[in-house]
């Protein structure tokens, strides 16, 4: 395992969520271990999060976030590979990349319970996509208008709010809040929302009322 790769099962141990009851969460399905907290931790947390109106989308560009994909941990790699050996599994890699481009893997889509076999490819590779938890444009709206443009770009490469997810899920969630779209596998919901809760918390991006209603809602079902 590449050091690079050691840190990413790391930070993805480290921020794994769980529910009531020791209900394990899961971060990625590649992640080597996972850590279980109570939903009562995220109901902290959501706590202490500003609840505020969304702000007009009124300026906000991709390009605002910085380069898609940034290697911003300097590893060589960039971030969309790091999350795919992160979150994938029995990878191969393109010879002479140092175990960075990422050819093929398996799966186990956390949001809809799908097994997607990878294949790097203009007509294939977006069958597996890497999500932001919490949308650029919606993290936009709610606090990061006023970020450094540095600050912007780590936040967009960072891997707490990373994950590799069925590509039509992902575009299908776009820039939704909890408030408008969940995970379809019901089973996933609480670690989804926990660790949205902890995104939020790390960056002090406010809630909507209708976000944080959403939030407790599956909190109380943890």
């Amino acid at each position: 395992m590449t050091r690079a790769r050691v840190v990413l099962a790391g930070l993805a141990a480290a921020v794994a969520l769980g529910g009531c009851g020791g209900l394990q969460a899961e971060v990625g399905a590649g992640a080597d271990k996972t850590t279980p907290v109570k939903a009562g931790d995220a109901r902290d947390k959501l706590k202490k999060l500003a609840v505020k109106g969304r702000a007009p989308r009124t300026g906000f560009e991709r390009e605002k976030f910085g380069p898609a994909w940034s290697d911003v941990d300097h590893n060589g790699c960039d971030t969309r590979n790091d999350i795919l050996k992160r979150d994938l599994k029995q990878e191969t890699f393109k010879p002479g990349t140092h175990d960075c481009i990422v050819l093929t893997g398996v799966l186990e889509d956390p949001y809809g319970g799908k097994t997607i076999n990878f294949k790097r490819g203009n007509d294939t590779s977006t069958a597996v996509q890497i999500d932001h938890l919490i949308p650029l444009s919606d993290a936009w709206q709610k606090g990061a208008q006023q970020w450094t443009p540095d600050k912007r770009k780590q936040f967009a490469n960072d891997p707490l709010n990373l994950l590799a997810v069925d590509g039509p899920l992902n575009n299908q969630k776009s820039d939704s809040d909890a408030a408008t779209w969940l995970p379809p596998r019901k089973g996933y919901r609480c670690a989804y929302i926990a660790r949205q809760i902890d995104v939020k918390a790390k960056y002090a991006l406010w809630v909507t009322d209708g976000e944080k209603a959403a939030m407790e809602r599956i909190l109380d079902t943890c």
